[in-house]
């Protein structure tokens, strides 16, 4: 057997944690929605892979490993550029870490996870997803006679996911109706 074949074909590990990063995106709410509607362009959901792929990348070629908070700067950073979202819900750290336990079980061999994170995304194929939308208020979002919003609408949206996240904790408005945003303390 030709030797050049058998280094084209990834590691079952790879393929794994390739498979359950796919499944993880999949089912986030806000990637969801924004595949849905379109805000990457008519090519939206290859975006997604796209950065399904550029995650997984990461993982297979850097070292040291990816954490957690370079991996959600990174999916932070490109919902901003290719789908022009601020997403500020708090959700990218979760998926950030559900991701670098996907590379730690994939590693091991253990698919448990890859085949939950799967199955919730065949479960969710076809439904359409709905999140809370806010758009910066400095200023009034004008719409003109064809629908078309003037300069205030041209900023990117800001996400929260809905219901939000851990609803004990009601986010905090200030008198201009911004959200405030506190720090995590590891930045």
């Amino acid at each position: 057997m030709d030797t050049s074949s058998q280094q084209s074909v990834p590691p079952p590990s790879s393929v794994l944690f390739a498979r359950g990063v796919i499944s993880r995106l999949a089912i986030w709410p806000i990637l969801r929605v924004a595949v849905q509607e379109n805000w990457g362009g008519p090519d939206a959901a290859a975006k997604r892979t796209w950065l399904a792929s550029v995650i997984v990348d990461a993982f297979e070629e850097q070292t040291p490993t990816p954490d957690d908070q370079y991996v959600e700067e990174m999916i932070l950073q490109i919902m901003e550029d290719e789908f022009e979202a601020v997403v500020e819900d708090g959700s990218a750290e979760s998926v950030a870490q559900d991701i670098v336990r996907l590379w730690d079980e994939s590693k091991v061999g253990t698919q448990d996870l890859v085949l939950k994170f799967e199955q919730l995304a065949d479960g969710l194929k076809g439904k359409k997803t709905e999140v809370q939308v806010q758009v910066a208020d400095g200023e009034e979002e004008w719409s003109d006679e064809d629908g078309d919003d003037d300069e205030a609408g041209d900023e990117a949206p800001q996400l929260l996911e809905h219901p939000i996240p851990k609803a004990s904790k009601e986010p905090e408005i200030d008198e201009d109706g911004f959200t405030l945003v506190k720090g995590k303390g590891r930045r």
